[in-house]
């Protein structure tokens, strides 16, 4: 996919002055060796850091290497200090681990105490107000610690992304729609830039893209008839809808600035169909296939969180209404397989957006709600026609947001579950997601904390990489479904 950061590490070893730094050296070259069985970019930093002048060296290095994430890796016990000051300079997220003892026939001069070390490390790293990702098992041998290495590489992906990472949004958020509405001060926290623009500038930048009849039109417009093969219901559309994703390339090309990456977030109804005549849903998921989501109604969060989940994954997300309840009559017998009860069970909808590589099955359809609103429904459909429609693929995923509270600050939750293989017998971009103890999450967290009914879609479980990208992120109340047993704070004991 385009639109992704591709990360380099560079991994320091660190070396108390009274432990020997050759201990180090060669617990570093280990575990350079492990993680080069975990096929993980990284390079080894020449010095080892045992001053503050090492670690102005190491970072040097670093810089040259073009590293943009880094992992510090106490070999031995470890000074403090240079290690933190390396964290401190270091332009990108850092990690820290430590050495397990290899064995019991080598602890005199072969014990590092990086065990301990690792204690006075973070203590440091509080002193200096450092957000540093220490793994949940961050002292072990180097095949152990090349795996949490490889995790970070996508904990770093993440942050390197957020915080390069541009929104170009259109419109006001649709009457009645307040909850997509929330004050972007937390998205400059995280390292966001946020670039707002009318509906006016979006239909502007329609009339002013390459004709229909352009060569660059058409090959897109080809594009999305082998994209979409028996699902072309409506070809004579192909032509307008082309011309509109080219728009939005463009637009996007002119206007990184001072970013890496981007994501949109913007208006799609109701005026919408009225200028344009046509829906942007289709649009909308093919860009996302490509990397970039495209967030309905102008939710500016909604567009971030679609591009961490996608980050997460390393394959395109989405994003859906929590829409509805599953019928009785349309519940599985083998629901006890995944953990969930009913009660758990929700259906993820959305127009149209969702990408075709997430689906299941799916088709070019005009979009019945709309319809409803602005056509006469005894007509063949027009100005709603351009939907992506059919069942999400069932398997892993995680459902997922950040958001931004009217109090300041930002909150986010993530939990993880399956989409099931059932038709959902419904219209719109369709999946029954079973996740566990979601009936309680859902009444005292996502309403209790007033989330609003958009989430991303991650299609893997990923929320254990999310919840570490958020933590480095500065985000730090993050939600979790809580186990059968375990109150949520606000919970009623006595229901």
């Amino acid at each position: 996919m385009t639109n992704t950061p591709e990360i380099k590490i560079a991994i320091v070893g660190v070396s108390r002055d009274c432990f020997p730094a050759a201990l180090t050296k060669r617990r570093l070259d280990a575990l350079m060796g492990a993680c080069g069985k975990q096929k993980v970019n990284a390079f080894a930093c020449g010095t080892i850091v045992e001053n503050e002048t090492d670690a102005l060296a190491a970072l040097e290095e670093a810089k040259r290497g073009g590293a943009n994430a880094a992992v510090i890796y106490l070999g031995n016990f470890g000074p403090e200090a240079p290690l933190a000051i390396f964290a401190q300079r270091f332009n990108g997220p850092v990690m820290a681990c430590a050495a397990a003892e290899e064995s019991g026939k080598d602890l005199i001069n072969g014990r590092g105490d990086a065990f301990c070390g690792l204690l006075n490390a973070s203590y440091n790293f509080g002193l200096r107000n450092l957000t540093v990702m220490i793994p949940e098992k961050p002292v072990g041998l180097p095949a152990q610690l090349a795996k949490e290495i490889a995790r970070f590489a996508v904990v770093a992906k993440i942050v390197v992304g957020v915080r390069s990472l541009k929104v170009f949004a259109f419109g006001p958020r649709p009457h009645d729609f307040f909850a997509c509405n929330a004050p972007i001060k937390a998205l400059y926290d995280m390292g966001v830039e946020v670039m707002e623009n009318s509906e006016l500038d979006l239909y502007e930048l329609f009339r002013n893209a390459p004709a229909e009849t352009d060569s660059s039109v058409k090959a897109i417009a080809a594009d999305m008839a082998r994209e979409l093969g028996r699902g072309n219901a409506y070809p004579d559309l192909l032509p307008k809808l082309a011309r509109y994703e080219s728009a939005l390339m463009t637009f996007m090309e002119r206007n990184m600035g001072s970013r890496s990456y981007a994501v949109f977030a913007n208006k799609c109804w109701p005026a919408f169909e009225k200028a344009f005549e046509f829906v942007p849903c289709y649009i909308n998921s093919r860009l996302a296939g490509r990397g970039i989501p495209v967030a309905c109604e102008v939710d500016i969060y909604g567009a971030v969180s679609e591009y961490m989940a996608q980050l997460a994954a390393d394959h395109p997300a989405t994003l859906l209404d929590i829409n509805n309840t599953v019928p009785a009559d349309m519940t599985p017998k083998s629901l006890k397989l995944y953990g969930a009860s009913v009660g758990d069970l929700f259906m993820g909808f959305h127009c149209g957006n969702t990408s075709s590589k997430c689906m299941k099955n799916c088709s070019m359809k005009f979009q019945l709600i709309m319809n409803r609103l602005m056509e006469d429904p005894r007509k063949k459909p027009n100005i709603t026609r351009g939907t992506l429609e059919g069942t999400i693929k069932p398997g892993d995923v995680t459902v997922f947001r950040v958001q931004g509270r009217a109090e300041g600050g930002a909150s986010a939750y993530a939990a993880q579950g399956r989409v099931l293989d059932i038709d959902p017998q419904t219209f719109g971009g369709t999946g029954v997601f079973a996740i566990p103890e979601f009936a309680r999450f859902y009444r005292h967290v996502l309403v209790g904390k007033r989330f609003p009914h958009h989430c991303a879609v991650s299609f893997a479980h990923t929320g254990g990489v999310l919840f570490d990208a958020l933590k480095l992120l500065g985000v730090k109340d993050v939600d979790v479904p809580l186990s059968a047993g375990v109150r949520y704070p606000q919970e009623n004991p006595f229901a």
